[in-house]
């Protein structure tokens, strides 16, 4: 994991939009690690709001409503199951402290749950944080085809909606690449950051 990385002995939610602010990051070693370490990567995953890319056939998808989606109807849920391990993600980084924090964030305003639901059953979504004109991206599950993706494609045409100006992914990776993630070095995402926290805190 390219950047830097420091331990963190004690985490409030308001330590937390402070990290964030600055372009930190928290996660762990496993889900059952019970400490926690500040992420600063070299290069930043950013996902530009006006340069996102939707597949034809993830567009015809679209097109049909597979699922009822979404938003903050049942946070809790959606980051248990980011954290839930599976059989191609045999372990994860949200470990009980992370989902209590975030569970917070959420009842403060701050953090938010796309969901893509299907005969009243929870099958995909994903969570972040808002924070001036900032959305970071957390983690994404799907239990069915293109669930988590279709979520995806909703929060971008939130934000956009809401005139969020960033979208920060932590890292990129092939299956975000597929809808224009880029990386950008840390100096260049510090000036966007600080753009997006000059705004006011923006509605999700």
């Amino acid at each position: 994991m390219a950047g830097s990385r420091r331990k963190s002995p004690g985490i409030t939610p308001e330590i937390l939009l402070r990290a964030y602010s600055i372009g930190l990051f928290p996660m762990a070693e496993s889900a059952d690690d019970p400490e926690i370490f500040w992420v600063e990567p070299e290069l930043r995953g950013v996902l530009p709001l006006d340069n996102f890319h939707v597949s034809k056939s993830l567009a015809k998808t679209i097109r049909r409503q597979p699922f009822d989606i979404r938003f903050d109807h049942d946070f809790d849920a959606v980051i248990a199951a980011c954290a839930e391990a599976t059989s191609d993600r045999p372990s994860t980084w949200i470990n009980h402290t992370i989902r209590s924090l975030y569970s917070t964030l959420h009842r403060m305003g701050h953090a938010h749950s796309v969901e893509a639901w299907h005969d009243d059953q929870l099958v995909g979504g994903l969570y972040g944080v808002s924070l001036g004109s900032a959305f970071f991206g957390e983690s994404m599950f799907s239990r069915r085809t293109d669930a988590s993706k279709i979520c995806l494609v909703h929060l971008v045409a939130r934000l956009r909606d809401r005139d969020f100006t960033l979208l920060d992914t932590q890292f990129t990776t092939e299956h975000l690449k597929t809808f224009g993630a880029i990386d950008v070095p840390k100096d260049d995402y510090a000036v966007m950051l600080a753009a997006a926290m000059d705004s006011p805190h923006l509605t999700f």
